[in-house]
């Protein structure tokens, strides 16, 4: 019971861990939470954590033949979402633009699907996470491959439950400034969002486009 529980803990502080770095899934938990209010920003946050636990999951058991295919083609995972993350700042960035007039909240109003959808793509695109999984495994003293399957399965819902955690905290910061933004303020947020989306599908491309010249 005791090497459960700890496992359990081990897996809960990976999941935080990976989650909490600042990145383009945190602008879209942010801007989808002053937007649309917590639950949105919540479900986008959760389409994260699902992706995390795909990523923990071949961590955890030790399935380095999906790793080793996940490495080889991080190159075309990068430019997809770097592609995916350009086409959302546009569509951001434009609907500011068209929508400066009015007196409503000008936010496209995705349902929680395609939240979720968006953000599980994002975190999935970027197969640097398994190696992330591996090393925090690793400092937590954990031997990916030889796991027991049962205490495997504890470590991969510890993840979950880690990675849940900064989300619905992240989310519930956001939504306590939501009622304090107004129509004009929550444009400035949208705008900002958009730019930062944009700088990191630039990035993601760009260091695609340096690891091809290379």
């Amino acid at each position: 019971m005791l090497e459960t529980l700890l496992m359990l803990g081990k897996g809960v502080v990976a999941g935080f861990v990976i989650a909490a770095p600042v990145g383009p899934v945190g602008v879209l938990c942010v801007q989808r939470t002053l937007a649309l209010g917590r639950v949105s920003g919540l479900v986008a946050g959760l389409g994260a954590a699902l992706a995390d636990v795909a990523y923990g999951c071949v961590a955890a058991f030790g399935l380095s033949l999906i790793a080793n295919w996940l490495q080889a083609h991080e190159a075309v995972f990068r430019l997809g979402g770097g592609l995916f993350l350009l086409g959302m700042a546009w569509r951001m960035l434009r609907a500011r633009r068209e929508a400066a007039s009015e007196s409503l909240p000008t936010v496209p109003r995705d349902d929680l699907v395609h939240g979720f959808l968006s953000t599980f793509f994002l975190t999935a695109t970027n197969p640097i996470t398994i190696v992330a999984f591996l090393g925090i495994f690793a400092f937590l003293g954990i031997g990916a491959i030889g796991v027991d399957a049962d205490l495997a399965w504890w470590l991969v819902l510890g993840v979950f439950a880690g990675s849940s955690v900064w989300w619905l905290s992240l989310a519930a910061l956001a939504g306590r400034f939501r009622r304090q933004l107004s129509n004009g303020g929550l444009q400035i947020v949208n705008r900002l969002s958009g730019l930062l989306l944009l700088g990191f599908g630039l990035y993601g491309i760009g260091s695609v486009l340096w690891m091809w010249s290379v």
